[in-house]
C-alpha cells in the first residue's frame, strides 16, 4: 500500500533525447566568409525539465542535437566553419566572424494542456555575432514552433517530433534571413552572396497534421 501511494504521488516520468534533424542542402549561395562557431556548455548540453500538472515529469535533452544541428546548418551557409572552444582566442584564428548561439527559452504543451491530440514545442534561440576584433555587431533572437499529432505514435515520440520540427523551422529561418538581419556577410573581404528566392526545405516527409511555423523577430536586439 505504501509503495502504491508513493507511485501515485510521484506520477510518471518521461525522458526524451532528441535526434539531430537533417537539414537538406538549401538552394542558396553560401555566404563567402569564414565563421567561427562557439557553443557555450549550457547550449551544447541543454536539458529542459518540467512537471506538468505537478505529477507528470518530463526531461528533454536538446544538447547534442543542437550542437550537431548548428554545425550542419553553418556548413550549408558559410564557405568555412571552425568550431571554437571556450579556451580558444578567436582573434588569433583565421575567421571573419564569430557566432555564439544560446537558448533563451524552451516551452512545450501536452495534449492534456491544450485539449487536443498534439504536442507543441516553442524554442527561442539567440545568435550573437562578433566581428574579427571581438566586437558584438548583432544580437538576434529567433523563435520557432513545431507541432506533432499523437495519433500514430507514443507521447515521447510525438514530443520529439514536435521539437525536431521546431529546430528545422529555426534552421530554415536562419538560412533565409541570417545575412539580411545580422549583416554578417559584410564582415568578410568578399561581397556577400545574393540570396536566391526559392523555397527552403525544412523537413522530410511530414505528416499532414504536423506543423511548423516561424515567428521571426526581425530586428536584432541592442548589443548587450
Amino acid at each position: 500500500m505504501a509503495l502504491l501511494l508513493a507511485v501515485l504521488i510521484s506520477g510518471c516520468a518521461s525522458s526524451v533525447k532528441l535526434v539531430t534533424p537533417t537539414i537538406p542542402s538549401p538552394l542558396t549561395n553560401k555566404i563567402p566568409i569564414s565563421v567561427g562557431l562557439r557553443m557555450p556548455a549550457n547550449f551544447e548540453h541543454f536539458v529542459h525539465e518540467e512537471s506538468v500538472f505537478g505529477r507528470e515529469e518530463w526531461t528533454i535533452d536538446l544538447g547534442s542535437s543542437n550542437a550537431a544541428l548548428f554545425k550542419q546548418l553553418f556548413g550549408h551557409m558559410f564557405d568555412r566553419v571552425t568550431v571554437v572552444a571556450a579556451t580558444d582566442d578567436p582573434e588569433l584564428m583565421d575567421i571573419d566572424a564569430l557566432v555564439e548561439p544560446s537558448i533563451d527559452a524552451f516551452e512545450f504543451s501536452t495534449p492534456e494542456q491544450s485539449n487536443t491530440d498534439a504536442f507543441a514545442v516553442w524554442i527561442r534561440y539567440r545568435l550573437k555575432v562578433y566581428d574579427r576584433a571581438g566586437t558584438l555587431v548583432s544580437n538576434w533572437p529567433v523563435s520557432a514552433y513545431g507541432k506533432s499529432q499523437t495519433t500514430a505514435m507514443n507521447k515521447s515520440d510525438a514530443l520529439q517530433r514536435a521539437a525536431v520540427l521546431a529546430m528545422r523551422d529555426a534552421a530554415a529561418l536562419m538560412i533565409i534571413k541570417f545575412d539580411e538581419v545580422t549583416g554578417i556577410g559584410k564582415l568578410g573581404n568578399s561581397v556577400p552572396a545574393a540570396s536566391i528566392p526559392v523555397a527552403v526545405p525544412t523537413s522530410d516527409a511530414v505528416d499532414g497534421d504536423d506543423v511548423q511555423s516561424s515567428a521571426l523577430e526581425g530586428q536584432p536586439d541592442d548589443a548587450s
